[in-house]
């Protein structure tokens, strides 16, 4: 099996729904714990209008402290998440060294969302990422609502594939599929990443599962065994998107990280950190988060 990428969405995904504001002296010292623990990518924000999501608010910031300041782990790659072109103008101008970017198969979810209709998005963050490549930036590129919709239901999987199939024309080939409202199920994971893969053979395939109906981490196996590379998670489980209708946790990186030491396929990153940091989340918003593992703690033989 190929290494396994884990992509920490916690610092974005994760506060993104919080109404307690976190202070920017909180948010570094979370972020430096997790690259203490050797995560490979830490999306540290995104670059949006900060009356809607207010937490994101000091994200230039975040990224020009960094900039300043070394991450303890070197080896560190921080993400960002962008929705339009002003937003991706930001970002290059505080050099975040991978931009993320997508598309919702939902036109419900799309327009919530970014204000925009699915043709409208996949004009204009196509031509966006095209142009990050041009000036030499890394780029992943996500179809958002690519298993279901907590407005519209069940999403046609051609629509899935049409927008991909439009990734690859562009020339753009790490490409996730992200289940924002929590429908996938590992059959229908298994399903979609196969015809991406049967259609663009050498794709960089990344996934983003929700945990809303209990079936994250099986939908994480089922992406492991259909040569998905790249696994978002936030500490804890905390977080969800604030555009659709059922807002619920991510897949634990906790909980992640403690399966594949079982399997021996990640030892490197740290558990005892992660799960030290998710504890420290839980107490700062006084309340228990979705994971399981920073309450039970790994199992050791």
């Amino acid at each position: 099996m190929k290494k396994l990428i884990l992509h920490e969405v916690g610092m974005r995904d994760g506060l993104q729904v919080e109404k307690t504001l976190v202070p920017i002296e909180k948010k570094i010292e979370w972020t430096k714990k997790l690259s203490e623990s050797a995560v490979d990518i830490i999306q540290l924000g995104s670059f949006v209008n900060p009356s809607k999501v207010p937490q994101m608010a000091d994200t230039d910031e975040l990224f020009k402290y960094f900039k300043s300041n070394p991450l303890p782990n070197p080896n560190t790659i921080l993400s960002g998440l962008v929705l339009n072109e002003k937003g991706l103008e930001r970002a290059m101008n505080v050099g975040v060294d991978l931009i993320c970017m997508g598309i919702s198969a939902s036109e419900t979810h799309s327009m919530k969302n970014t204000g925009m209709t699915v043709a409208e998005a996949s004009d204009r963050i196509i031509n966006m990422a095209k142009s990050a490549l041009q000036e030499g930036k890394p780029v992943q590129v996500s179809v958002q609502s690519a298993f279901g919709c907590g407005f519209e239901g069940k999403i046609d999987e051609s629509k899935v594939i049409s927008i991909v199939s439009r990734f690859a024309d562009a020339g753009l080939k790490q490409i996730s599929l992200a289940d924002t409202a929590g429908h996938a199920f590992p059959e229908q994971v298994s399903r979609l990443y196969k015809r991406i893969l049967d259609m663009i053979p050498d794709a960089q395939l990344a996934c983003h599962f929700h945990n809303t109906y209990g079936l994250g981490m099986a939908n994480i196996f089922s992406a492991m065994l259909s040569g998905v590379k790249y696994f978002e998670a936030a500490f804890g489980g905390l977080g969800g998107c604030p555009f659709t209708k059922k807002a619920a946790g991510n897949v634990s990186t906790e909980d992640v990280v403690a399966y594949w030491h079982r399997n021996s396929l990640r030892n490197d990153i740290n558990l005892d950190i992660l799960i030290d940091l998710a504890s420290e989340v839980s107490q700062h918003f006084e309340k228990e988060l979705p994971g399981y593992i920073y309450k039970t703690g790994n199992i050791k033989y």
